[in-house]
């Protein structure tokens, strides 16, 4: 077996005042569900780079062989302008010679100019889960680290169970972290491994370590911190370790990882760099953080929460009339930082909670200039209520609402006049299910010399489902007239069944997303039954899609 030789690598970092390390790759991965393809982490890494991280962690090589395949692809199709790329692995084994362990071997073969070793450092897990003693353990983290340094590589620690460990024997977890300075470790990262901390304690022991590290002579030494989010105060904990002279933080995009998830690497940045004016990356990355966000959601198939701060698509929203009024004079009034700067939006919601102030703003919002318009914004206002009392929803439907908006101002486009639908469903004999709809236009008010437009029109359609045949014969009963139909497509449909103790009696809505000719937008329609609440989303969608379009 070839001994490991050194790949070439750029010195070590010791340039930047402040670490922020992604771990989405590696960590993030194990959140339960979520799964990366080597392409899936070749795409996100370059994400990661666009917004200006420190360190991606790209990995577990030699242990995982999809980790294995992305640093070899990654040494030859990788460019990373701002990121540097980490290796993870593990300390050499109890027992074994670090120069013959194979999986530190596959650390140096990844040929990343940064490696994070993860070492225990809760005596409790030395003698269960390694199965030896405390001078074995820091043995195995001295060894190894003076290998891979005395490689030309840049080595974290990743302590495991830090905190626990501290509580259980401050002694051996300090005497870890003594080790891996000794041995010349860039970090030593504190793991919250079972992400059961709270503020105070993340503060104690932060002090307590420093103060320990000093007395030893090792004072100088870069502290980090890498926290779950179990007990609800990842973010918290990571930004209280900061406070308490750490310059180092790990975390996850989207607040992925196994679990309840790690600290959300995003929200840590700009909490850092927004509220404690700590520069971790140009402001012009900062503005790409929403964007980056929820890019990588789509990439892993787990959007971004909503909720998200910061990023989220509610972070800046507005639901309540009295914030409304407060916005109207200074955004500033309701909201705790310009969303510009992480690249969100301000958005108003309209609701039953809306008054003139929300709707003008919402105006305002979509392009309309409301100012002044007082009889206007109270009929609009009285509508929405009146609306939503019957089980519509605007929250959500930004294109509902903009036709509202404009049929109230006498502007509805009137694109096609529906003179009857129906729709009929047929058992056969096999058990299958026959659907078919018949969808009739009256000839366009507006048809001037249009033929196709100033004829009836009667179609027929067979679906899947009386919602799909209904679909299928209007757009082929608009065909004629507006050819661009064929550009538009329903990607999703929602239902939710109001008043549901009146059983089959009870209220539906339904809410249809459109996209085509460069657009996406909802539309919601609202009847006693499915098919009447989905035909009128559906034809709220093509209207609003013709009128947006300029058709």
């Amino acid at each position: 077996m070839s001994a490991p030789h050194p790949a070439p690598v750029t010195p070590p970092r010791q340039d930047h005042a402040f670490h922020l390390y992604d771990t989405t790759l590696r960590d993030g991965s194990q959140q339960e569900g979520l799964t990366l393809s080597v392409a899936d982490k070749m795409a996100v890494a370059r994400l990661l780079d666009e917004l200006g991280v420190t360190y991606i962690e790209g990995g577990w090589p030699g242990a995982v062989p999809k980790d294995t395949e992305f640093f070899r692809r990654a040494q030859h199709e990788l460019t990373l302008h701002s990121a540097r790329l980490a290796a993870f692995g593990a300390t050499r084994r109890a027992g074994v010679r670090v120069e013959e362990d194979e999986q530190v071997r596959a650390l140096v073969e990844a040929s990343t100019p940064t490696i994070t070793l993860v070492a225990k450092s809760d005596i409790r897990h030395v003698h269960g889960a390694l199965r030896t003693t405390g001078e074995e353990n820091l043995a195995m983290v001295r060894d190894t680290v003076a290998h891979l340094v005395g490689l030309g590589r840049e080595v974290f620690v990743d302590a495991e169970h830090f905190f626990d460990g501290f509580r259980a024997d401050p002694e051996h977890a300090t005497a870890v972290a003594l080790e891996a300075f000794a041995a010349g470790a860039a970090a030593v990262v504190l793991c919250d491994t079972n992400g059961g901390m709270l503020p105070h304690d993340v503060a104690e022991i932060v002090a307590e370590l420093r103060s320990r590290l000093e007395a030893a002579g090792a004072g100088e030494g870069r502290l980090g911190v890498h926290t779950h989010n179990d007990s609800g105060c990842a973010v918290a904990n990571a930004l209280t370790a900061v406070r308490g002279g750490i310059t180092h933080v790990q975390g996850c995009v989207n607040g992925y990882g196994e679990r309840t998830g790690n600290a959300d690497l995003v929200t840590m940045l700009a909490d850092l760099q927004l509220r404690m004016g700590v520069e971790l990356v140009p402001a012009e990355s900062l503005g790409e953080a929403t964007r980056i966000a929820h890019a990588i959601g789509e990439i892993v198939n787990m959007a971004a929460s909503p909720r998200a701060p910061y990023v989220g698509a509610s972070a800046f929203a507005h639901k309540a009339g009295l914030h409304a009024s407060a916005i109207r004079v200074d955004p500033d009034l309701y909201q705790h930082i310009d969303p510009r700067l992480v690249g969100n939006d301000m958005r108003m919601i309209i609701s039953e909670m809306a008054g003139r102030a929300s709707i003008e703003l919402k105006g305002r919002e979509l392009g309309f200039d409301l100012t002044g318009e007082k009889a206007l914004l109270a009929r609009l206002a009285a509508r929405v209520k009146q609306r939503e009392a019957e089980g519509y929803s605007y929250e959500a439907a930004d294109a509902s609402f903009e036709l509202l908006l404009l049929d109230e101002m006498g502007r509805v486009p009137r694109y096609f006049e529906v003179e009857s639908w129906r729709t009929t469903s047929h058992q056969l004999r096999d058990g299958g299910l026959e659907t078919e709809a018949t969808v009739k236009l009256a000839p366009s008010p507006t048809a001037g010399d249009d033929d196709a437009a100033g004829r009836r029109t009667v179609t027929i359609a067979e679906g899947n489902g009386p919602v799909n045949a209904l679909d299928t014969a209007l757009r082929a009963a608009l065909r004629s007239r507006f050819p661009q139909v064929d550009d538009f497509e329903l990607i999703d449909f929602k239902v939710r069944i109001l008043d549901a103790h009146h059983g089959t009696d009870a209220t539906t809505r339904v809410l249809v997303r459109t996209a085509g000719l460069g657009l996406e937008f909802q539309t919601v329609g609202i009847g006693p039954n499915l098919i009447e609440a989905s035909w009128e989303a559906i034809t709220d969608a093509y209207t609003y899609g013709f009128h947006k379009a300029g058709i």
